[in-house]
């Protein structure tokens, strides 16, 4: 009797780069950032975007007519910024520099001029802009709010290891209390020379690379990107890059304690009316159980739980991408995570496919045929 064969085979990326390939470091850049700062977003609706943060589990720390800022448990600066738009629309990421002197050494670099932000963050930034046309904060001496009291994960008996005795385990249907800002997902025209340009002026080190099934030879098209900090373990992925036919944001991902605070809290979310887009499942690259959601202006917003830590001696993996290949575990990959789900969004992608392949960029019909081989795989 003939096997079935495991569609996770070759999928773990653990074969690294072949002769040629790229190394996923720049030799020396310009400064090596520590952290993802904060998101910042425009939205029409503060009050509806804070009661969706606040059943998603942020918790606010400035209100104004113009303005919400949402943060973690963990100590820092707020970890989403949103601003009163005509429309909703992500407006950029920020990244924590070491010290002040690494914003001054990026500015310095790059032509720009270092600037005070807002009394309400305290600090400086430079602002650049990268090939894809985003706007890149690197920040330093930020205000820094103290930590709140966090989630505790639950105290679980792992087969005859007890720890949980005489006790029950009776976790609460609540938010699930965000900790921190994990990492945030661009899809870019451009990727290899925004891939690039990350690299050299921030000092990111690809964790992982992805490739169109059957065309390794042309290139990655997806890269997972830490922060390099030495031999202190940091993200799997602070930044994720995909190539695309259209410049834009992805997802962002948000930490919480552990799979009970994530599955409570989503069924909180659910009683609310949120919709999931995707989940409860684990990932391959980064090992993350996730959670994905829709939150009311259709930005795809992450719950996660486990994920990998890297320190700077791990060089990239090298795997096919495919829509299987998205999870060890877990329901299939949604048409809406995958951005086929017939609607608008899904007409948008097509027009923007359309324009990519008039325009000169990365996107061309080989990349279109590999892409559509990945949604159907």
């Amino acid at each position: 009797m003939t096997g079935r064969r495991d569609p996770h085979t070759d999928l773990h990326s653990d074969q690294g780069a072949l002769r040629g390939e790229h190394p996923g470091r720049a030799g020396d850049p310009v400064v090596k950032v520590h952290d993802l700062a904060w998101l910042e977003f425009e939205k029409p609706d503060l009050a509806r975007a804070e009661a969706f943060a606040r059943a998603f589990g942020f918790t606010p720390v400035l209100r104004t007519p113009e303005e919400l800022h949402l943060r973690g448990t963990d100590p820092g600066a707020p970890c989403v910024l949103v601003r009163r738009g005509a429309r909703s629309r992500f407006a950029g990421p920020a990244f924590k520099a070491a010290d002040r002197q690494g914003v001054l050494r990026l500015a310095d670099a790059t032509g720009r001029k270092v600037a005070p932000l807002p009394e309400s963050l305290g600090g400086v930034t430079v602002d650049l802009v990268d090939p894809s046309g985003a706007r890149v904060r690197v920040v330093a001496d930020t205000l820094e709010l103290p930590a709140l009291p966090a989630q505790d994960p639950q105290t679980l008996n792992f087969g005859h290891d007890v720890h949980r005795i005489n006790d029950v385990q009776r976790p609460p249907r609540e938010p699930a209390k965000v900790r921190r800002l994990g990492h945030v997902v661009l899809q870019t025209t451009r990727y290899l020379e925004t891939l690039n340009w990350y690299l050299q002026n921030l000092g990111l080190i690809v964790s992982d690379f992805l490739h169109h099934p059957r065309q390794r030879d042309r290139g990655p098209v997806m890269s997972f990107i830490r922060c390099d900090r030495g031999r202190t373990p940091t993200d799997h992925h602070t930044l994720a890059l995909v190539l695309g036919p259209a410049d834009r944001y992805v997802h962002s991902a948000y930490q919480v304690a552990d799979l009970d605070a994530l599955a409570a809290g989503g069924e909180y979310l659910l009683d609310r009316g949120y919709r999931r887009s995707w989940g409860i499942g684990r990932h391959i690259q980064g090992s993350q159980i996730f959670d994905y959601w829709r939150d009311p202006d259709g930005f795809l917003v992450e719950h996660f739980s486990d994920g990998d830590m890297f320190d700077c001696t791990l060089e990239p993996g090298w795997a096919p991408m495919t829509a299987s290949g998205l999870a060890q575990w877990g329901p299939p990959a949604t048409k809406d995570f995958l951005g086929i789900k017939p609607g608008r969004e899904s007409l948008r992608e097509l027009r923007a496919v359309l324009g990519a392949l008039r325009d000169d960029n990365e996107f061309d019909l080989g990349r279109l045929r590999g892409l559509l081989k990945v949604a159907g795989s």
